[in-house]
């Protein structure tokens, strides 16, 4: 698929070369080209619908102490991710004010330009994972940054920890003109959403047998064939949404209630008037979401 997704399309170069002189790094830190993209609890910094870069001068006064995290280059210029959570208003410490705001991701993406959505991605989840992981899981000893943010060192026992991706199947089931779309108990029953089934891989599971398992624990149906359809960076807090169509062996649903709240098979007509907007029944996802597409492309292919 040649499909860009929200969240995808990162332009930065990682500078994984870089990344390892620390003399350098120091320097970009330092340096008044360096562009720095604040985040205050995880919400991004926008100037208009515009990520909000500033400079090193105005991050120093409002980082607290916190050290930034490399995101790449963008010809030769280093661009970096920063948190400036702590006490006060993170406007008044970075001396900004009029357009300046913080803003959830997921809305600040439904507005920006699709390449910049990847670098959010890449910076949401790489200060999540930081501020989660400030202790060395070995021995309990703090850990400190390395590499510009792709590791974490243990000085106590020498173990080295790295940013982690959580691998989800996301799979759009059919049987023939009919298509399985479920509500896990949820944000999505309030809304009155029907979406994709999906789920987390195991360890030791590949991807179609995750398939073959998520749909038989949430909706009690057996899954045949099963192909590859795209992927989608998901920031919340740090997955990999692997897109994927499966076909039906059989279709008596027999849902988990603990997990979900409803499993249906919806007609593709009816589905292609969810994604008009024009179904009185039937709400789908919209395009900032990978189910959305899985939709889409089966209702008008």
């Amino acid at each position: 698929m040649s499909l860009i997704h929200t969240f995808s399309g990162n332009p930065l170069d990682r500078a994984d070369a870089k990344r390892r002189d620390a003399d350098w790094l120091a320097a970009a830190e330092r340096s008044f080209s360096s562009r720095f993209l604040p985040f205050a609890d995880l919400n991004v910094l926008l100037k208009g619908n515009a990520l909000g870069w500033v400079s090193a001068v105005e991050v120093e006064a409002a980082a607290n102490g916190a050290e930034p995290i490399l995101l790449g280059l963008d010809e030769d210029v280093a661009h970096f991710a920063v948190d400036v959570s702590g006490d006060g208003d993170p406007l008044a410490r970075l001396g900004l004010s009029g357009s300046w705001r913080f803003e959830d991701c997921r809305m600040a993406a439904m507005r920006m330009a699709a390449a910049d959505t990847g670098i959010v991605a890449q910076a949401r989840a790489q200060l999540g994972w930081h501020d989660r992981h400030r202790h060395c899981s070995v021995c309990g000893a703090p850990t400190t940054i390395a590499k510009g943010g792709h590791v974490r060192q243990c000085g106590a026992c020498g173990a080295e920890h790295f940013p982690r991706t959580d691998p989800v199947v996301i799979m759009l089931i059919t049987d023939g003109d009919r298509c399985l779309l479920g509500q896990p108990h949820g944000p999505l029953v309030r809304t009155g959403m029907y979406s994709a089934l999906a789920g987390f891989m195991d360890q030791g599971e590949s991807i179609e047998e995750a398939v073959r398992r998520e749909v038989f624990e949430e909706a009690g149906l057996s899954v045949g064939e099963v192909s590859y359809h795209s992927s989608q960076p998901w920031p919340f807090p740090s997955s990999l949404m692997i897109g994927c169509h499966g076909k039906a062996l059989s279709t008596d649903i027999k849902i988990d209630p603990e997990e979900m709240a409803d499993v249906r098979w919806f007609e593709r007509s009816e589905v292609v008037r969810a994604l008009d907007g024009a179904s009185t029944t039937l709400k789908v996802p919209g395009a900032i979401a990978i189910a959305h597409h899985l939709i889409k492309d089966w209702a008008l292919g």
